[in-house]
């Protein structure tokens, strides 16, 4: 049910790829509460994945940009703001991308070359993204920026492999420019960890299927679905999180304080 929580609110969403994609149910929900939208991808990712069927659902513009070159970027986000007609109220990073995950590497026998590119697909570009809202002040006083992130990024996965490095400096990032953000335009800078969730990109990680039923277990509420992730995201672009800054938020069912659970020993 919609509440015109983003009513008048203009957003990028960088990463909708598909219908199981965490920005695709985002875009949705921000598109019921309201918003007015511009949707971006790497031209890559826009010749393979459904992207034009979103775009015709919300109304909204799609813009190619590659996150990891900041000539495109700054394109972007000038285009952004011509189609609006004025700055943006939110934005939401959801990118990410492991070569060596893809080449099944060993986190012990990494390929270096792959884990930069690694670095900059899936945190750098946070930081390029951030430079070029933030040197264009492209961003409405009070607005928003949420980036997608991993339990990972502090504690051991192993399957996970160079992505937790890559969401540990995302995080570092959110906080370092939340500051910076915050300070000159009161503007909102966090992270959220989410729980697994069944997209494309989660299925690529070895080992999935096994761990979201192990934290769907785990967790006493069970793992957060896209759709609830979607409405979660939905509050901080609003005006009711206005003071929540430069936090890396669990929307996760309550894996990150459990220990263990008694159902994991079969134990009711």
């Amino acid at each position: 049910m919609a509440n015109g929580l983003l009513k008048g609110k203009k957003g990028i969403i960088f990463g909708a790829l598909d219908e199981k994609s965490l920005a695709w149910k985002v875009a949705e929900r921000a598109y019921e509460e309201g918003a007015s939208l511009v949707l971006t991808n790497a031209p890559v990712a826009l010749r393979f994945g459904q992207i034009n069927a979103l775009a015709e659902k919300t109304g909204a513009p799609v813009i190619p940009a590659d996150a990891t070159s900041s000539e495109e970027l700054a394109k972007l986000i000038d285009d952004s703001i011509n189609h609006f007609g004025g700055k943006v109220d939110f934005v939401l990073h959801s990118i990410g991308m492991s070569l060596n995950m893809r080449k099944e590497k060993h986190y012990t026998d990494l390929n270096y070359d792959f884990m930069h590119k690694t670095l900059d697909i899936s945190a750098i570009s946070f930081h390029r993204i951030l430079h070029e809202l933030y040197a264009k002040n492209a961003v409405a006083d009070w607005g928003s920026i949420v980036a997608l992130t991993y339990i990972a990024a502090q504690r051991i996965f192993p399957d996970y492999n160079e992505m937790a490095d890559a969401k540990a400096l995302l995080e570092s990032i959110s906080r370092n420019f939340g500051y910076h953000f915050g300070t000159r335009n009161k503007v909102r800078v966090n992270t959220i960890s989410q729980s697994p969730t069944m997209t494309t990109a989660g299925g690529g990680v070895k080992g999935f299927t096994d761990f979201f039923s192990y934290a769907d277990t785990m967790s006493p509420l069970g793992n957060a679905g896209g759709d609830a992730f979607a409405d979660y995201c939905i509050t901080l672009f609003s005006d009711l999180t206005r003071y929540v800054t430069m936090q890396n938020l669990f929307h996760d069912g309550g894996f990150s304080s459990m220990g263990i659970n008694p159902k994991l020993l079969g134990v009711e």
